[in-house]
């Protein structure tokens, strides 16, 4: 059995009815939505149309919300149908980043993923789903599409229908019969500034709390917002409220605390490997390492809206998803700093036996690094996301605040002048590594609409002062110009604004992404 639908674009007259047969089926709270019709209107007075497309979940056959979910809150059943126990969901809002169709939401009121199920309540039973049933014009069909009999079957076997995002590889089973670009593409449409119900595009909070105020908030903001169409370019005019920045400031922060606690750590203990690191170093290196890689758990705990239930992740872990590995691997890396730790303030660093610890350490320090870049790779609905350059930078990062610990530290701790040069000279090096990078990075053609958009919003748009002054002129230029002053307050000057403009760095890369709509 392999279930999914089809949407009869030529019949659907926009009527919501599908929407609030769900929210009374489900109990779906207000500002958010398991089924919507999105409404797009193309041409110019006297020549236009209206477009319904009903959006929702596409029941995909490779559900990347599916492998992204470090706890098995999402899977897919033997029938094709992807469902959700939210009994076992830890709010990690992974696979909201993970969907690229925008249909998974956080409830509201127990703080978990949700999302349409296909009413598998109602087709345990031999019952279609509520959408379905209520449909006045027939425009949703559900069933077995492997059942050459059922009017799902008959009808793919005889229309031309497309999907949404075939390019993402997620194989989806929600097909449309006359199905218009540009309402299946949310980047053809610029959103029309003021329209019924327009006040819902500034979304109602992350949780969908304080709706009243939110809108009101939100009409008020309306009227100030100026937004300029695109001549000839579709317009939404309806469409479900905005999710929001789902992944804010704890991520940018915990991505910013774990490339500190992953370079402190392999500064001194990788080139100890080469050369005498003198033991002050080294402990140095593992108290900011244990402090930050601490700083980082509990960053990750509080952005789960389920905090009560983080352990899951290592009590119930999915092992596709890097963000159950990731937690295994800091959950490594800090029972390795611990130990350490324990060795160098009872005097037994010299112990021989201690140089495979010490290995297993760097080792974890590198995985530490670069890991969340495989989780971003998994968050398929965010293109921007998927380079393959993103864990190349995520090391350079963990270098650099390596070195801005060290350089601080100067400041206060008497460095060996040879010691002293290799940081400046290594510095100079990592920085320049670190332009050449990002030059590559935004200025070569990118595969994507989305990721060139996020590209020109970095760049040119929302996020440009941040960019320019905040990441590379706080963080890169002016530290290259104090570096080569022969001081220590330049030097820990220095490493202050490495971390500053790194702050900038992770905030842009994890939020600029998430402003482009899904759906």
């Amino acid at each position: 059995m392999k279930y999914g639908f089809v949407i009869d674009n030529r019949k659907c007259i926009g009527c919501h009815a599908c929407t609030v047969a769900c929210k009374a089926e489900h109990l779906v709270p207000l500002g958010v939505n398991r089924t919507w019709v999105k409404y797009v209107e193309k041409g110019e007075f006297p020549n236009t149309r209206r477009l319904f497309s009903v959006m929702r979940c596409n029941h995909c056959d490779d559900a990347p919300c599916v492998e992204i979910c470090p706890v098995s809150a999402l899977f897919t059943r033997s029938d094709g149908i992807v469902d959700f126990d939210n009994r076992r969901c830890i709010s990690c809002k992974a696979c909201t980043q993970a969907c690229p169709y925008d249909a998974i939401y956080i409830d509201p009121n127990n703080y978990t993923a949700a999302k349409c199920n296909y009413c598998t309540h109602r087709v345990d039973i031999g019952l279609e789903p509520a959408c379905v049933i209520v449909c006045p014009e027939h425009a949703i069909i559900a069933g077995d599409m492997d059942d050459p009999n059922t009017e799902i079957s008959k009808l793919l076997a005889r229309e031309t229908v497309s999907v949404r995002k075939p390019e993402k590889g997620t194989k989806p089973k929600l097909y449309y019969i006359d199905g218009d670009r540009t309402s299946l593409d949310p980047t053809e449409t610029y959103q029309q500034a003021d329209y019924m119900w327009s006040s819902q595009a500034y979304g109602v909070g992350k949780y969908a709390k304080f709706v009243e105020k939110r809108i009101s908030s939100s009409a008020l903001k309306h009227e100030k917002k100026e937004e300029k169409g695109v001549d000839g370019k579709a317009r939404r005019v309806y469409d479900a409220p905005d999710k929001g920045i789902l992944w804010g400031w704890e991520v940018s922060a915990y991505v910013l605390t774990k490339a500190i606690a992953a370079g402190a750590f392999l500064l001194p203990f990788s080139t100890g490997f080469f050369i005498d690191i003198p033991k002050e170093l080294k402990l140095l290196g593992l108290i900011v390492s244990f402090i930050f890689i601490s700083i980082t758990g509990l960053l990750l705990i509080k952005d789960l809206g389920r905090p009560d239930r983080f352990l899951y992740v290592l009590l119930r872990p999915q092992w596709k998803s890097w963000l159950t590995r990731g937690a295994y691997i800091i959950t490594s890396f800090g029972g390795v700093l611990t130990l350490l730790l324990a060795v160098f303030l009872l005097g037994f660093e010299n112990f021989s036996a201690l140089k495979v610890v010490e290995f297993i350490g760097v080792v974890l320090a590198l995985l530490s690094a670069v890991y969340t870049a495989f989780l971003f790779a998994q968050a398929k609905g965010r293109d921007f996301w998927q380079s393959p350059m993103l864990g190349l930078h995520m090391m350079t990062h963990s270098i650099m605040a390596g070195l801005a610990v060290f350089l601080v530290a100067s400041y206060f701790i008497q460095f060996a002048e040879d010691l002293k040069k290799g940081l400046v000279y290594l510095t100079i090096l990592t920085i320049v590594l670190h332009l050449i990078l990002l030059t590559v990075e935004l200025l070569t053609s990118h595969t994507t609409k989305d990721a060139e958009a996020t590209v020109k919003m970095i760049l040119y748009g929302e996020f440009k002062t941040r960019f320019w002054l905040g990441m590379i002129l706080l963080g890169n230029i002016i530290p290259l110009f104090l570096v080569n002053v022969a001081s220590d307050l330049s030097l820990a000057l220095t490493g202050l604004f490495i971390i500053v403009g790194m702050w900038f760095a992770e905030d842009i890369w994890v939020k600029a992404p998430q402003k482009l709509p899904l759906s």
